[in-house]
C-alpha cells in the first residue's frame, strides 16, 4: 500500500490576501483540491492524509461542501513546523503502507509520471525527491558581500513528491528537530541514509506568490 502526507500549512502572506494560498481557486477549483486529486489520478487506492492547521479545518470543510469534493483522505493537525506537522500526518498513516510520500499542498501540478517515477524508485532505494536543473546563472554569496559564479551544472532544484521507505520514515521523523530540517530528505539523510534524485517535472511549480498564481491559471487553461 502506497500513501501521501500532504501539507498545507500555509497562511497566504505572500500571496497579499485573506485566504490561504491552498485554498484560492485556480480555473474554477481550490489548489489543494487538485493536488489530492493528481495522487488519486496515480493510484486511487493511495492513503491521502491532509495536514492542515487546525484553525483552516472549518473553512477547508466548508469549500469540500460548496465543491462537492468528496475524494477519500484522513485529516490532520498541523504542528509548529513543517516538521512537526509531517511527523504529526505520519502518525495516521496506516501500518500497512510500505511507501510513503511528503507533498506541498500548493504543488497541484506534479505530473503522474513524476509521482510513478519517485515510488517506483523509492520502492528500490528507500529514499527519493524529484529534481529540475537550473536554467539561470546562479551566484554565491560570501559572508564578506563579495559574489562568484557557480558551476549551475552541480546544482539541482528540488521538487516533492518525497517518497520514502516507511520504516525508513518513521525512524528518521524521531529524531529530535533542528533547524537544519528544511524538507523531509534533509530528515532522512540526517538519519544516516543517502538520497536517490529522480528527474521531475518543470511544471511542478510551488504557489506561493501572485506570479505563480497567474502561472497556475495559464496552465490550467492550456
Amino acid at each position: 500500500m502506497k500513501a501521501v502526507v500532504i501539507v498545507a500549512g500555509g497562511k497566504g502572506l505572500r500571496m497579499g490576501g485573506d485566504i490561504p494560498k491552498q485554498f484560492i481557486p485556480v480555473n474554477g477549483k481550490p489548489v489543494l483540491m487538485r493536488t489530492i486529486e493528481r495522487f488519486l489520478e496515480y493510484d486511487a487506492a493511495m492513503q491521502v492524509v491532509l495536514v492542515l492547521p487546525e484553525s483552516q479545518m472549518d473553512y477547508w470543510h466548508e469549500l469540500c461542501d460548496t465543491y462537492n469534493f468528496r475524494c477519500p483522505y484522513t485529516i490532520a493537525k498541523g504542528g509548529e513546523t513543517r516538521f512537526h506537522s509531517v511527523k504529526n500526518g505520519l502518525a495516521e498513516v496506516s501500518d500497512s503502507a510500505s511507501l510513503i510520500g511528503v507533498h506541498d499542498g500548493v504543488r497541484p501540478f506534479v505530473s503522474v509520471q513524476t509521482i510513478a517515477s519517485c515510488y517506483d524508485e523509492a520502492s528500490q532505494k528507500g529514499a527519493v525527491v524529484p529534481v529540475i536543473d537550473i536554467v539561470e546563472t546562479v551566484r554565491h554569496i560570501e559572508s564578506s558581500g563579495r559574489s562568484a559564479t557557480v558551476p549551475r551544472s552541480e546544482y539541482q532544484l528540488v521538487q516533492t513528491p518525497q517518497v520514502f521507505d516507511a520504516c525508513l520514515l518513521r525512524s528518521a521523523y524521531s529524531q529530535p528537530y533542528t533547524d537544519f530540517f528544511t524538507d523531509d530528505a534533509s530528515v532522512v539523510e540526517s538519519f544516516g541514509h543517502e538520497i536517490s534524485l529522480v528527474k521531475g517535472n518543470r511544471e511542478n511549480i510551488k504557489i506561493t506568490t501572485p506570479f505563480d498564481l497567474a502561472i497556475a491559471n495559464v496552465l490550467c487553461s492550456s
